[in-house]
C-alpha cells in the first residue's frame, strides 16, 4: 500500500515551490487516501502555536491566511489543470484556524473543533455544498472549507456555552 499518491496532477507540483508546499498542507496533500484529514492534521501544530496568542493576533493571521490562500489555492489549481483537487489543503488548514477562534485550550476542544470540521467539511451540508458546486477559482476552493469552518466554530463555542456557562 502506498502512503503518498501517484496521482499524475500531484506529480506536477514541486514541494520545493512555496506556493505548492503551502497548498499541499505542507506536503500533508500527497497522502494517498483522506489528504483533507491529512491536511487539518498538519493544522493541528499551526493552531496550537496560535492559541498562545492574543484573539486579535489570533485572527490577523487567521484572516491573512483565508486570503493568501484564495491565492494559493487558485495558483496550484492551475499548475496542476485541475480545480480543486483532494490534494490541495490549505483551506482546510485555515477551515481549522477558523474553527478554533476563541476556543478553550486543551486536547478535548481540539478534538472537537477537529470532528466537527471534519464533519462538516466531508457532509457539506446548504450552502455548503452549493458553493463548492458553483463557486470556482481560488476563492471558490477556499469558500466550502471557510463556511465548513464557521460552522464548526458556532459548534465549538455552543458547547463551550453549556458546558461552562449553563
Amino acid at each position: 500500500m502506498r502512503l503518498l499518491t501517484q496521482d499524475k496532477f500531484v506529480k506536477k507540483l514541486s514541494l520545493a515551490h512555496p506556493i505548492h508546499f503551502l497548498a499541499l498542507g505542507f506536503g500533508s496533500g500527497k497522502a494517498a487516501k483522506a489528504p483533507g484529514t491529512f491536511g487539518t492534521l498538519a493544522a493541528v501544530p499551526i493552531v496550537l502555536l496560535m492559541q498562545q496568542l492574543s484573539l486579535t493576533n489570533y485572527l490577523i493571521i487567521t484572516c491573512i491566511s483565508m486570503l493568501a490562500g484564495f491565492y494559493i489555492c487558485g495558483k496550484t489549481a492551475r499548475d496542476m489543470g485541475v480545480h480543486d483537487h483532494g490534494a490541495i489543503v490549505w483551506d482546510e488548514v485555515v477551515g481549522l484556524m477558523i474553527t478554533m477562534i476563541a476556543a478553550p485550550l486543551g486536547f478535548i476542544w481540539l478534538a472537537l473543533g477537529f470532528v466537527l470540521f471534519r464533519f462538516f467539511d466531508i457532509i457539506k451540508p446548504w450552502p455548503i455544498r452549493w458553493l463548492d458546486a458553483k463557486v470556482h477559482g481560488g476563492f471558490g476552493i477556499m469558500i466550502d472549507d471557510v463556511l465548513a469552518g464557521v460552522f464548526s466554530l458556532i459548534g465549538v463555542q455552543l458547547a463551550v456555552y453549556y458546558l461552562y456557562l449553563t
